[in-house]
């Protein structure tokens, strides 16, 4: 593979990776550690993961339970959690913090569908702007069919990524608006 479609490669794997950790972060009506393990909670003076200080668990499909190592930070990871849009406010009971998330409303549904649509569209500009520094790169190929052999692989691999991220886009879609 020659080193200017590698070097895109990479750079559809960074996007591509983005995107699916942007989705994670999206309240779909199921409780998920990843609505909130990357929230940065101020704790000993810098700010850190929650995922880097504190236990989060699943506790049914609606709720989860955060258990920090340091009881002394429960009030910095409520304050943070507040800042967040989950649509519910944590509770903090001394020992760890519950979080019960709301059902989810169809206007809600409709407001995820349009963030999940926006995600992909970044992605696909971040595709797009990829793929124009690697074409300018393959367009200063002397030799002629060499050059044309790469576009080709290229345009492939554009085609791929704009279909994987069709994929993940329409995947979430549907996690969104099931009931």
């Amino acid at each position: 593979m020659d080193a200017r479609i590698a070097t895109f490669a990479q750079e559809v794997e960074k996007v591509l990776q983005y995107l699916q950790q942007e989705y994670s972060k999206l309240h779909t009506g199921r409780a998920n550690a990843s609505l909130v393990e990357h929230v940065n909670i101020e704790a000993y003076g810098q700010k850190q993961e929650l995922r880097t200080i504190a236990s989060i668990s699943v506790q049914d499909a609606r709720s989860l339970t955060i258990q920090p190592w340091d009881k002394s930070i429960l009030g910095n990871i409520e304050k943070a959690l507040q800042k967040i849009d989950l649509g519910t406010t944590p509770v903090n009971d001394g020992v760890l913090i519950r979080i019960h998330l709301p059902p989810m409303t169809e206007e809600r549904r409709g407001q995820l569908t349009k963030i999940v649509d926006a995600l992909a569209e970044d992605a696909r500009i971040s595709i797009r702007k990829a793929r124009q520094i690697a074409h300018d790169s393959i367009k200063e190929e002397k030799e002629e069919d060499l050059r044309y052999t790469l576009e080709e692989s290229l345009q492939e691999a554009v085609d791929d990524a704009n279909k994987h991220i069709d994929d993940v886009r329409g995947r979430k879609e549907k996690e969104v608006m099931t009931v």
